[in-house]
């Protein structure tokens, strides 16, 4: 399947639901609460699905593959601060696990395409 839109990607499909989920959970609870951690949580979690939809539309696969790192760094911030939000009691941990597995299988396939994408830099020069 060619890919067309950032919307066929599956680091974005997976990016979308990490976001999803983590404006949900951070609705509820001490943390719906914590403006500052609630926010800065958010942002993060938006970042990822939205570095990867800016960077497919860039003009160049260099670019695209800067702003999949991008993202995969703004997982790696939403992976930290859900062990703050465990360690201060914020959320119980079938919440946490939830998050967790969505933000490293976001990661991962971020980090997926960066391979893909730089396997075809490689191949055009």
């Amino acid at each position: 399947m060619k890919i067309r839109k950032f919307e066929d990607l599956e680091c974005w499909k997976a990016a979308r639901v990490l976001a999803t989920s983590t404006y949900k959970y951070s609705n509820y609870g001490k943390i719906s609460k914590d403006f500052d951690l609630r926010n800065q949580l958010r942002r993060a979690a938006i970042s990822v699905m939205n570095n990867i939809a800016e960077g497919f539309r860039r003009y160049s696969r260099k670019e695209f593959k800067r702003f999949l790192d991008i993202a995969q760094s703004s997982a790696a911030e939403v992976k930290s601060m859900l062990y703050i939000i465990e360690d201060i009691g914020y959320m119980n941990s079938k919440e946490l696990h939830h998050l967790h597995i969505q933000v490293d299988r976001a990661r991962a396939l971020c980090l997926g395409m960066i391979k893909y994408v730089s396997r075809t830099i490689k191949n055009k020069l």
